[in-house]
């Protein structure tokens, strides 16, 4: 009786997980309630099927993990800013090469149509600074006037972009990258007479603000509404979220390009640059002694001789040149250095979270008035501005002196007198042709202010992962 009853037993846990498992694949009724999804009759709730985020034209998923970020090698100039710490990053994806000087003109050419008539100023806002090709006593007027629109280099890395320019592409590229995805899912049409007040923008679409050409949208599932249609909404699946730029983090992650280098989830060794190799050139194989990326050898060596060259260019080189990382990624040493998302401070180490370290220095004075006048207390990304990289930027008075700590961090960080540090000072990564070899480590920080730009200096974007990293 004693074995019936148990085999009795499993055979009912047996049925009820197969029954649990049909109601969980069932995704047009409701586990938790019975009722239908998507019966304009019944529920009036629309739940799509269950898919991937479908990868953005350009980006390639980057699998995350957890590595230890921070400085490969010594610091060449006694800086403290880099301690070595472990922190894991979610899974994302990033462009697979820099932003090219004929995907920038894409961006400018649309700036055009849509602002030139009515606000030209917009336009000139977006151009790149071709005169930071200018240099005191060395002839490159040449580079000014021909690198970026030149169909000679139009697969070279657009610089002269500062971090706003950059950040203001990586959203013009999300409106148009979602726009293109409802044209040819047929909810909306392409409209050729977009002009300043009425073009297309993710944000406003989904505020249904938008007044262009929609052709089709989904049925509402409320019969009291008729037969109208609806916006595409967030929940749809179709709408890719924002591109932008990569965290500091997830930049020098994906440079080093970890991947295949853990014995039993033990990260046996550390990577100075993103290959396997100490060395700079190629160790062997097909091009064996070649360099593996574009910098500058030594002192005024940027090419090499005539007949031997070490690189081959003597400014930037197209963004798909040289081996890529293990990633994918093209360029992550050498080329341009790139902008990253992170306001620079040399503390950011002991404040950063370990997942997903980022300082994007959010304070707004306005949070603080706000909260103290609903009663609630203010939440401390918001109260704290991290001036300094420690808690002394705090508003908070010092426990044995009446002077705020703010002052204190004030007088540490007067913008153009002690230090050329303040909220618009950006991290850029990554070397480029101009940079010896030390600047190829990944983990070099380097900062700039967020509007200007440079000569080596280039950017591409990232994109975050929703729900289950995708091939994976």
């Amino acid at each position: 009786m004693h074995k019936k009853f148990r085999f009795s037993a499993v055979l009912a846990i047996i049925c009820c997980s197969l029954l649990l498992q049909s109601c969980f694949n069932k995704s047009e009724r409701s586990r938790t309630t019975g009722w239908k999804y998507n019966e304009p009759n019944e529920s009036y709730f629309f739940f799509p099927e269950q898919q991937d985020q479908p990868t953005g034209p350009g980006l390639v998923p980057i699998e995350g993990g957890t590595f230890t970020m921070g400085a490969t090698q010594d610091n060449v100039y006694y800086e403290w800013n880099n301690t070595p710490r472990q922190v894991t990053v979610s899974s994302f994806y990033m462009d697979q090469t820099e932003i090219s000087n004929l995907d920038y003109l894409e961006y400018v050419y649309w700036m055009n149509h849509i602002y030139s008539k009515d606000e030209p100023q917009v336009v000139k806002n977006a151009l790149p600074d071709t005169l930071v090709w200018r240099n005191s006593l060395s002839y490159n007027e040449p580079m000014i006037e021909v690198y970026f629109r030149h169909p000679a280099y139009r697969d070279y890395p657009v610089v002269g972009v500062s971090w706003k320019q950059a950040a203001n592409y990586a959203l013009w590229r999300t409106d148009r990258v979602n726009e293109i995805l409802l044209i040819e899912a047929g909810v909306i049409v392409y409209d050729p007479d977009q002009n300043m007040q009425n073009n297309f923008s993710t944000d406003s679409y989904l505020a249904g603000q938008y007044t262009g050409q929609v052709e089709n949208g989904f049925m509402e599932l409320d019969p009291s509404l008729g037969e109208s249609t609806r916006h595409v909404i967030q929940e749809d699946g179709i709408i890719l979220p924002k591109y932008r730029l990569p965290t500091e983090a997830e930049w020098e992650y994906a440079a080093l390009g970890l991947v295949g280098t853990t014995i039993d989830g033990r990260t046996v060794e550390r990577r100075t640059y993103p290959w396997n190799s100490a060395g700079l050139r190629i160790p062997e194989g097909e091009g064996k002694g070649n360099f593996i990326a574009n910098f500058k050898r030594g002192k005024g060596d940027y090419m090499g001789n005539a007949g031997g060259l070490n690189d081959g260019y003597t400014f930037p080189s197209p963004v798909n040149s040289y081996y890529p990382n293990d990633f994918g990624l093209y360029n992550m040493a050498g080329n341009v250095s790139e902008w990253v998302f992170d306001v620079y401070r040399p503390l950011s180490f002991h404040d950063f979270f370990d997942i997903n370290p980022v300082r994007g220095n959010m304070y707004d004075p306005k949070y603080d008035t706000l909260y103290s006048k609903s009663g609630r207390i203010h939440p401390n990304s918001f109260s704290v501005n991290y001036n300094d990289g420690d808690k002394m930027s705090n508003n908070i008075k010092n426990a044995s002196d009446d002077k705020p700590e703010s002052e204190y961090t004030n007088e540490m960080y007067k913008y153009g007198e002690t230090t050329l540090i303040n909220d618009n000072a950006r991290v850029y990564k990554g070397g480029s042709w101009a940079d010896g070899p030390y600047y190829l480590s990944p983990s070099v920080r380097r900062f700039m202010n967020e509007n200007q730009a440079s000569a080596t200096i280039g950017f591409r974007c990232a994109m975050n992962m929703i729900g289950r990293p995708a091939n994976y």
